[in-house]
């Protein structure tokens, strides 16, 4: 099954407010995991895995950086399922 860009948003913004406790509507495209969503590395790496797992992609360690903002990672996931 593939995922959409709002599956992947939405499954993202229920894995960022389990991790942070963030409202999961605060989790938007545009949103910066680290300026807006006050995301650290540590806590990045934990949605990283569990992203990993929910969508059952892989994503480097040497892409993570990579991923600045919520839209890269959605489109990052919806990009690496499909291949």
């Amino acid at each position: 099954m593939a995922y959409t860009e709002q599956d992947v948003l939405a499954g993202l913004a229920e894995i960022v407010n389990e991790e942070t406790g963030l409202p999961t509507d605060s989790v938007q495209l545009d949103k910066s995991f680290t300026d807006d969503l006050d995301i650290d590395s540590l806590s990045m790496m934990t949605i990283v895995t569990l992203a990993e797992e929910r969508f059952d992609v892989r994503i480097p360690d040497e892409e993570v950086k990579n991923l600045a903002t919520v839209g890269d990672a959605v489109s990052f996931i919806v990009k690496t399922q499909e291949a």
